[in-house]
Order: structure tokens, then sequence, then C-alpha cells
């Protein structure tokens, strides 16, 4: 037969890249380009793409399921599960077990489908995820904002004619809470057009140098920046009235009070940005013609990521510039209803058992699962499901969890491999290779910079009793309700569900029509290929099963298609389908009570207290602080076992100014011992002008050094964690997030 290729979406980070695969006669990967027809990337590709077929056929990738450490059948490592988790819940109750859902889980077709319906089966209320260690503020924010935590504005970036960007480095992340392929070519776009791009940032990163304008700002306060723009917007009148907005906003008087005492004179010795400085920057937000503000995980984890978060799209708001073209817009994914019935947003429905903090989008800061694991009482945690995480580096304080996993009674992870964390599960299932996976979206491009779809399907086919991604969780999950069901009643019964919801809610495009019917109409294929085909024909571009179609021409979008379904994506459009640039729906959004934008929430109005304070009294602010650093050869923790990826400069250093190193009495290449209340780590040390002076930067993701991992390059790249010396204690009162940027830390040289 030869060689062939096949065509699908980059499953590795938020950029929804298209990827073209070359395949020998065995299934291996043997090449890998940009897909050149993708409309979205049009060929882009980053050096983790270009690893993809290393990934895949890495040999330290998990095929069979492993039970206390040896390789097993499938039948046997459920049954295992099973029944361990039944003795856990038969002895201690529901709420004893939890589960971790890690990042990789959200750039997978499967974890968000199958997700919930394991943490449903078990009836627990201790669900923690990689969001309270990433970006749960947003979510808070935007929540308290707008009526949905889903609903996160994204930075028009092909039509802006202005960015302000702060705690993002989209040159190296590749973008996050905004999938945007090829984010540097649009940013050097906006430069192109005469626009302008200002970056604030404690390091001159490799966005920061390629921006107009770079501000060095003290990590951790962002939210006063923010603040003081606010203020001078008010201040200056320069509040733009956008007819769009007129009658939408509640609260503008009560922010313009709160910001009052944030002038940019009063901030800038704590942020290190000159009140000029800040003045300036406001006036070109307001004075451009189409501006957007961006705000990323620099600023979410911090102890003001809610604030941060909400100040943001406040500013994007004063200026006119929210849900409208060029400016911060709403992105309409091909598969969610814009029919839904929601209900406003709220916390605190439940608290954890250890620290009383509240329950956010129905989990748990992941800073207090260690609590919950190691303090005795009734509704202890004994038993942990992870799927796809590896919080054993990635939490704060990685170092207690990592001990505290160790005395669970039970374990079961879900992951290709043997890491920091899996080491500790009894049972670990691990999903096929990702050219044997079909891809599909459903998180990201709900964030994407231009409405977009494409499905991928497996462009290898399984071994004969070799389980889906997919199958894993679907019986996961009904193992864990301890039913005994065929796990596609499962499937079954989410479709039959959504149906009958379908076709009974105002405003359905299948409003009054019979379930059955509808049923019989999905793609022939798998059930999780029929549940993904019923969410797009009921979304906003798909064919309403056959009734009205919903796709219409428009320029610059998916001209002549007359209605969306898995089968129409899947052979129309196997390169991805450009559903056009994004549209203001700021009316299919909005589900706050009182249905216009809450631009001063109560719960952000109070926190601003906190920030009041301390801006009254900055404590001892002008010591050393950790912050983090992103490679684009890495991805948190689960990239490093590729040989390609850690070559070169994607190296674990300390990076600090150099007049800090001075003062230290360290050159490059000694060793600094670096010490705060949580614990301590030694770190080779990099001096660079690129990071101002007073903080030091570890990249996130390594210390792969404990034994009993099956992770042979990662072995021998180890690093350190920086997860040493953040500290669980520490978090965003409002989301719960972790605080793992502008941590307090003390230098010596090591001995």
């Amino acid at each position: 037969m030869g060689d062939r290729t096949a065509f699908r979406t980059c499953p590795l980070c938020e950029a929804l890249c298209g990827l073209e695969l070359t395949l020998d006669e065995a299934g291996a990967v043997t090449r890998v380009r940009g897909d050149e027809k993708d409309p979205f990337s049009k060929g882009y590709i980053c050096p983790k793409g270009a690893t993809l077929g290393s990934l895949d056929g890495d040999p330290d990738r998990l095929a069979e399921p492993l039970v206390a450490g040896e390789v097993s059948g499938w039948d046997e490592a459920f049954e295992t599960v099973g029944r361990r988790l039944a003795e856990v819940v038969a002895r201690h109750g529901r709420d004893a077990v939890a589960v971790y859902i890690g990042n990789p889980t959200a750039h997978s077709i499967a974890g968000p489908l199958y997700g919930s319906a394991i943490v449903k089966a078990l009836g627990t209320r201790n669900l923690y995820t990689a969001s309270t260690a990433d970006q749960m503020p947003k979510h808070v924010a935007c929540g308290h904002m707008f009526g949905d935590p889903l609903a996160i504005p994204v930075p028009d970036l092909d039509r802006t004619g202005h960015l302000l960007m702060l705690g993002a480095n989209p040159l190296e992340s590749n973008g996050s809470l905004a999938s945007a392929p090829d984010f540097p070519g649009r940013l050097k776009a906006i430069r192109a057009r005469g626009g302008k791009i200002t970056v604030v940032d404690p390091r001159r990163t490799r966005t920061a140098a390629l921006a107009d304008e770079h501000l060095f700002i003290r990590p951790g306060t962002d939210a006063f920046f923010l603040m003081a723009l606010v203020h001078t917007l008010f201040a200056e009148d320069l509040v733009t009235s956008a007819e769009h907005l007129a009658g939408r906003v509640n609260g503008l008087d009560d922010l313009r009070a709160l910001a009052v005492d944030f002038a940019p004179e009063d901030v800038a010795s704590v942020t290190g940005v000159g009140a000029a400085t800040i003045r300036r920057t406001a006036r070109e937000l307001a004075a451009a013609e189409r501006a957007a503000v961006y705000g990323r995980i620099g600023t979410c984890t911090q102890a003001y990521g809610t604030l941060n978060s909400w100040l943001v799209d406040v500013l994007n708001t004063l200026t006119g510039n929210l849900d409208r073209a060029g400016g911060a817009m709403f992105p309409r994914p091909a598969h969610a209803p814009v029919y839904r019935r929601k209900r406003p947003f709220t916390t605190g429905r439940w608290r954890s058992r250890v620290r009383g903090l509240p329950e956010v989008n129905g989990e748990l800061p992941v800073a207090t699962l260690a609590d919950e694991i190691e303090t005795p009482g009734e509704g202890r945690v004994r038993a942990l499901i992870t799927i796809g995480g590896n919080p054993a580096l990635s939490a704060p304080n990685a170092a207690r969890l990592d001990r505290a996993l160790a005395g669970l009674e039970f374990m079961v992870s879900v992951d290709p491999y043997l890491n920091e964390t899996t080491r500790h599960a009894h049972v670990v299932l691990p999903p096929p290779r990702p050219a044997q996976t079909p891809h599909y979206d459903i998180a990201l491009t709900g964030l994407a910079v231009r409405d977009y779809a494409r499905y991928s399907p497996p462009a290898v086919p399984l071994p004969e009793g070799r389980p889906s991604e997919a199958d894993i969780l679907a019986r996961l999950a009904v193992t864990a309700s301890g039913t005994g069901a065929d796990p596609a009643r499962l499937d079954e019964m989410i479709i039959r569900a959504t149906l009958e919801k379908a076709v009974a809610l105002p405003g359905s495009p299948v409003l009054g029509r019979e379930p059955d019917e509808l049923r019989k109409m999905l793609d022939t294929g798998t059930l999780t290929e029929q549940r993904l085909d019923m969410m797009l024909r009921l979304g906003p571009y798909g064919d309403a099963f056959g009734g009205e179609p919903a796709l219409r021409e428009e320029p610059g979008g998916a001209s002549g298609v007359t209605g969306l379904t898995l089968t129409r994506l899947r052979t129309e459009y196997p390169h991805g389908l450009d559903l056009g640039a994004l549209k203001p729906r700021l009316d299919e959004v909005l589900c706050t009570t009182s249905g216009r934008i809450e631009l001063c929430p109560s719960t952000c109005a109070a926190d601003v207290d906190r920030l009041r304070s301390a801006l009254r009294d900055p404590g001892t602010s002008g010591g050393m602080v950790l912050i983090g650093r992103r490679h684009l050869r890495s991805n948190n923790s689960w990239l490093h076992n590729v040989p390609e990826l850690v070559r070169g400069s994607n190296t674990c250093t300390l990076q600090l100014n150099p007049a800090d190193a001075d003062r230290l009495g360290v050159a490059a290449g000694d060793t600094v011992r670096v010490t705060s209340r949580a614990g301590a780590l030694e770190a080779v040390a990099e001096p660079t002008d690129t990071i101002m002076a007073g903080v030091v930067s570890l990249p996130h993701g390594w210390g792969h050094d404990r034994p009993g991992t099956r992770t042979r390059v990662a072995s021998r790249h180890a690093g350190v964690n920086a997860n040493a010396v953040t500290d669980e204690q520490e978090i965003d009162p409002l989301s719960g997030n972790a605080v793992l940027n502008g941590v307090p830390v003390t230098l010596e040289a090591a001995r």
C-alpha cells in the first residue's frame, strides 16, 4: 500500500492548528506538516505539533491497563475499579471518592462528553480540576458579569487596531482562552495595519519583544494597574456611550465610586508602572477605533485573579469594545445550542470540608485536595479518580499532595503514562494513541477568535478489543455508579434526555417534534459520533434535523452551506469549516437576573476592599517574588518525554535580573536555593535583563525525578518543580484559584 495521508486537528494546545499526517503501512506517523487547506490555521504549525508522531509512537506510552503495577486485561481492570470503589463508598460514603480532571481532557472529544457523567455517577461533591490552577477567575468574573461562566469574550485579533495584553505570552503558549492558530502572525498583522500592541508583564517575553510597547509590572499588582486605568477613564470623561450597549449595563455609578481611590499616582509605587504611563495607556485605549484588552494566566494565578479578570472586561465595556468587531467578542461554537435555558451564576452551593472553601462551577479548589485527603473525620477523601492530569506536579505545594496521594485507599487513573501522579494509582487505564483517536474541540471552539468547526476521524483503526477513550470513560462512569449497566446505555440516556429537552424548549429548532423521529436521523457511526452529530444539528449552524437550515452564506464564511451535520463536516470539510468572523451576540449570551451586563457585581465590589487595604498598607511587598513562564516546546508537564521538545532553549533554569545575581554572588550556571513558606528547591541560575529586578522565574511542569515513573526522556531532563515552593494556603478567595505567580521567596547561593 505504501504511505498514506490523514488530516486532523492538533490536540496539544489551544491553537486548533490543522495537521497533515503521513503514515506508513503499519500506521506509524512518519511525518507531520501543517495542513495548508485548513481555513483557520492555513498551514501554520509549531514545534509541538511537528512532533505529534514522536508522541504518538512514544515507547513509554502504556498500551494496556496496569493493576497493582502489572499488565492486566481490560475486564480485570474494570472489575478491580468497581469492587474497590464500591468498598470505599460502602465504608465511608460517596464523598469519600474524589475526581481530578486535568488539562489534557479539554483537548479531546471524550473528556468534555463523559467527565461530568463520571462525577454524577459517583454522586460526590469532591470534584477538582486544573481550572483552579489556571483559569477559574475568568469563569467567575464572566459568570457574575454576564450570567454564564462559559461566556468568555475573546479578543477579535483579526480586526482589532489596539491590543492591551496582560499576563499573556502567546508566542510561547500559542494562546489561551483565545484559540488562534498562528497567534504570532495575527499579532504582526495588527502592527502591519497600523495598530498598536502593548504588553504588561514582569518579563520581556518573546511576545513583549514583538509588541510596540512593553511595560514592566510588579507581579501580583495587575489589579491596581487595571483599576487605575478605570479611574482614568472616569476622571477624564473617557467612558464611551456605545450605542450597542445602551440600556444594557448596570453598575456604572457604583464602579465609578469604587475607582476613586485608585488614581495612577497612588498605584505607581505598588505596580512599578509610572502614573504618566498609566494615564497615557488609558487614553490610547479609549481613543482607539477598535481595541481589546486581553488578560491570561499571569492575571489569573495571583491573589487578585478574579478582580483582574473582571476588570479586563470592565475596560472592554467602558471603552465600548465589548461585543463589537475588533473588540472582545463571544464565539458561537457550532455544537452549542443557543436555546439553552440558563440559570444565573452563583457560587458556594457547598463548601470544602476542612477549609470551608466555596464550590465554584461545581468544583472545589485543587489547593485544598491534600487537606481533604490527609485530615481525619467524616467525609475524608479515601479514593481518587484522575483523568488526564498530573496534580503531583501541577498543584500548589505539590510535594504535600504527592505525599497525600500515597496514603489513599484506592486510586484509578486514566492516563497514557506512568507519571508523577499515576505512579500512585492502583489501576491505570491508558487511552489510545492520538492517531487512533477521533477529535473535535468541544471546549476550545467556544474560545476561538473566528467561528470554526472541524472533525478528525481516527487516522488509524483501533486493534480488536482495544477500547477507545470514550469507551474507557463511559465504562468508568457506569462502573462508578455500581449499576453494572452496559456503557452504551449511558450514551443512549444522554441522547434521549437531550432530544426530549430540545423538543420542549421555546426557541429550539426542533420544538414540538418527536424525539424518536430525531433519534433515527443521527449519524450511523459510534455513539460518540452520534452525540456530536446531535449537538451540531441542534447548534446555531445545524440542519435542525432536516428542518429550516440555520447556516447561511455570509461574507468570509462558509459559502453555499445550507445546514451542518457531522456527515457533512466529515465528508465535505475534512480540512475544517470556516464559519466566519465573530459576530455580535450579547443578546444570546446574557443570562443575569437583570438581563443586563453587571459591571459592578457585589462580590467583586466587596473584594475591592482587600485591594484598597493593600494599597494603603503594602506590607513587605519589596521582597523577592517568583513567577512562572512558558516555553514554546512545552505544555505543562505532559510533553517532556518527547526528545525533540527537551532540546535547545527549553530548559528549566531560574531566571533572575543581573543586579539580583550580583547581590547574591551567583553567575550563570551556579545553583541558587529558593525558599518559601511551603518548601525549598535548588535551580540553575540564568541571569537576564529580560526580567525585572526583584523577580525570579521558573518554568512550569518540571520535576521528573520521582521514583516509580516510566518516562525515560523526561527523567533524563528532570528539572525542578516550581510548585515545591508555591503555597496551597494562598488562593484567590472569589474563585479558589491557586496563587502561582507573585509567590514571596528568599534566595541564597547554594553551597
